[in-house]
């Protein structure tokens, strides 16, 4: 079974980065496309990012310019760069293979245990 692990979460001032990772077991990274999501006590979870198995990036609106999806086929892991963080950004973090690039579809694997990503003001 594929399982997805997240790292790299922490608690960083406004303004400040973080580079979270998602590690996938099997070599399924090159064949998928891969999403970051996140998701706030009390409510739904949200897009964040998507990465297509062409390169292909979408992006909430909320984090354009602000955080960039990336691969890493051979180390089967990917990555989202966030920077200029803000106190909304707040939340625990997770990665999955959508099937479709953007919103909230269907995903093709079971959720990791998430990185929860804390930024104060």
């Amino acid at each position: 079974q594929v399982q997805l692990v997240e790292s790299g979460g922490g608690l960083v001032q406004a303004g400040g980065s973080l580079r979270l990772s998602c590690t996938v077991s099997g070599s399924i990274v090159n064949r998928n496309a891969m999403g970051w999501y996140r998701q706030d006590p009390g409510k739904q979870r949200a897009f964040v990012a998507s990465i297509s198995s062409s390169g292909i990036t979408n992006y909430a609106d909320s984090v354009k310019g602000r955080f960039t999806i990336s691969r890493d086929n051979a180390k089967n892991t990917v990555y989202l760069q966030m920077n200029s963080l803000k106190p909304e950004d707040t939340a625990v973090y997770y990665c999955n293979a959508p099937w479709v690039l953007t919103g909230i579809g269907g995903f093709k694997f079971p959720w990791g245990q998430g990185a929860q990503v804390t930024v104060s003001s």
